[in-house]
Formats: structure tokens, C-alpha cells, sequence
């Protein structure tokens, strides 16, 4: 028997594995749940496994939905499943990845279910029977604290790499399966298979990255920096002034109003360091910055510092490879 009044999240996959940003949120969940029961909810076909998983960070319950139909399933028809699923087994709340298939399904799920979202949140916590959801507003310059008092369930999406996961200690998770209730349908196969391809290739989940801010805006640093890139294997990410460019779009932006990274490497160029982007790449296992100014707030923040020009950095990297 599913648990009433659980905490869900709504499991995502990355191919045939289960998104990381999927395990974070189970990993957060087991945090704040002081005592409620936090179950997985996932839609897959009969390839997909992801129960296995999703057991091995801390899980309660599973509750697998399974179906052929899901392999080309519209994020319409998957809302409303997991809108009837919500209906009939009346969770306290349910948070989503904030990635392009989260986003696009929590406000489907939060419509139908006339209930609030809080979306592209930086951190969750409960007040008693409240979820309080704690993100970005006013250009970034103000965290909000937001609630939803009167409805329920309450329902929140969260960036990637938001938080770690962590591998739980407990005991079996229990999987409960249900039947799929809404017909898929196979007429959005190609729009479908778009989403998942923008999931498998974000920039949350470059391991090496190179970061390129105002001091690197240049063609010639560019060119360098992408010569660079594929040298060492890394994904290139933006500070918000280089999303003007028409070479870079919103998705390689790191930052409160962009995407939240956590590599094994990342190196800035140029970049000065503002708050908001420093929340976006804090996660960030090495950190390599080069900047003219020695004082500027990402040298401070930095594992290790260039004082100078980001192209005579460029350069001799690209000589010294």
C-alpha cells in the first residue's frame, strides 16, 4: 500500500540511467522529512530499471509506473499520470529536477491539480507540516521564502547540483507497482526525443568545465578557449554578459538565473566572480581563475589564481597542451 501524506520525487532518466539530479533530491528529501515517508515516482518501460537505484539512496517506497508507451510518451500524457497517481495516493509534496523535462512537466502537474509550484528553487525546508522553498528573485539580489499554506500537495522544482547525493544505509525499499492509466501518445516522439537529448547534454553535468566571463569577451580568446575545451575534454559556460553573444545561449549561463554546475575542474576566465554566479559554480570541486584584477571576489573563492589577462592564459595553456 503507497503511504499517504509522503514526500515524492518524481524520478527522471538520463538514457538508460537515472538522472543525477533525481538522487539529489532523494538525498535532500531523507534530510528534511523528519519522519514522513520519502517514495520515488517513476515512469519507465520494461528496459528501464531504475528501481535498483533509486533503493540505493534512501528510497521508502518506489512506485513504479511501467509501459511500453513510455518510450515515446508527450509530457502531456505523462502529467496526467502522474496527475491521477497524486489524486489517488494524496502526497504532502512533490519536487521535481528543475531540467528541461522537469520544467516542463511540473507546471502541467501543478495545473491540473490547481495546487501552487515554486520553481528553480536553491534550498527546501519544512516548518511543522510547511515546505518552505527558498529561491532567486528580484534580478538574483533577494533569496524568497515561499510557502503554500492552503492547497496541497505542495510542489517545487530544484536545480541541479543543488544539492550532493549521498548513498543511504537503510534498510530495502519497498516497490509498489501501478498500473498505467492514460494512454500515451506516440504522435510527439521527435519532440520528446529533443528533451532528452537537451538532459543527457547540459551543462549541470560537464565534469571539466571553462568558464568565460566580461574579460574574456574576445573572438580570439573564444576561438582559443574552444580549441582549448576540446583538448581537455570540457564543456564551455558563460557568465550572464556573454549570453548577448549570439554564439551562446541562456543554457551555458552559470548562476542563480542559470544553470548550477559541479565539476571536478572548473577554470574562470575573466570573470570577476558576482554573487549570483558564485552560487551557480560553489559545488565546484577544483577552482582555477584568472582575472586582471587580484582583487576581484572569484580570485578569493579560487584553489588556485592567475593575476592577468585571460588570452596570454589561453595561449600558453594552449601551447603548454
Amino acid at each position: 500500500m503507497i503511504t499517504k501524506d509522503a514526500l515524492w520525487i518524481i524520478a527522471e532518466f538520463e538514457g538508460a540511467r537515472i538522472a543525477p539530479v533525481t538522487l539529489q533530491l532523494l538525498t535532500k528529501a531523507r534530510a528534511i522529512a523528519n519522519g514522513r515517508a520519502v517514495a520515488a515516482v517513476v515512469l519507465e518501460t520494461p528496459a528501464q530499471h531504475g528501481e535498483a537505484t533509486l533503493a540505493q539512496y534512501g528510497a521508502d517506497e518506489i512506485i513504479v509506473v511501467q509501459d511500453d508507451g513510455f518510450a515515446h510518451a508527450s509530457d502531456r500524457t505523462q502529467a496526467k499520470q502522474l496527475t491521477a497517481l497524486i489524486q489517488a495516493h494524496t502526497p504532502n509534496t512533490v519536487l521535481f529536477g528543475a531540467t528541461p523535462a522537469g520544467r516542463s512537466l511540473a507546471p502541467r502537474v501543478q495545473d491540473q491539480l490547481e495546487t501552487g509550484l515554486t520553481a528553480d528553487c536553491l534550498d527546501l525546508y519544512y516548518e511543522q507540516d510547511l515546505l518552505v522553498a527558498v529561491k532567486p528573485s528580484y534580478g538574483d539580489n533577494v533569496m524568497c521564502e515561499i510557502v503554500c499554506p492552503e492547497r496541497r500537495p505542495q510542489m517545487a522544482s530544484v536545480r541541479p547540483n543543488t544539492f550532493s547525493a549521498k548513498k543511504a544505509t537503510g534498510g530495502p525499499a519497498r516497490i509498489e507497482r501501478v498500473p498505467a492509466t492514460v494512454a500515451p501518445d506516440a504522435a510527439c516522439t521527435v519532440q520528446n526525443t529533443a528533451v532528452k537529448i537537451a538532459a543527457t547534454t547540459s551543462l549541470s553535468g560537464a565534469r571539466k568545465i571553462i568558464a568565460l566571463g566580461r574579460g574574456a569577451n574576445k573572438d580570439a580568446v573564444i576561438a582559443g578557449t574552444r580549441q582549448l575545451a576540446e583538448k581537455l575534454g570540457a564543456s564551455i559556460g558563460v557568465s550572464r554578459p556573454l549570453t548577448d553573444r549570439p554564439d551562446f545561449t541562456a543554457e551555458q549561463q552559470i548562476g542563480q538565473s542559470g544553470v548550477t554546475v559541479s565539476p571536478d575542474l572548473i577554470i574562470n576566465l575573466g570573470i570577476s566572480g558576482a554573487v549570483q554566479y558564485q552560487v551557480g559554480m560553489s559545488a565546484s570541486k577544483l577552482v582555477i581563475s584568472a582575472n586582471r584584477d587580484p582583487k576581484a571576489p572569484i580570485m578569493a573563492q579560487s584553489d588556485y589564481v592567475w593575476t592577468g589577462d585571460a588570452a596570454a592564459l589561453v595561449a600558453a595553456l594552449q601551447e603548454l597542451l
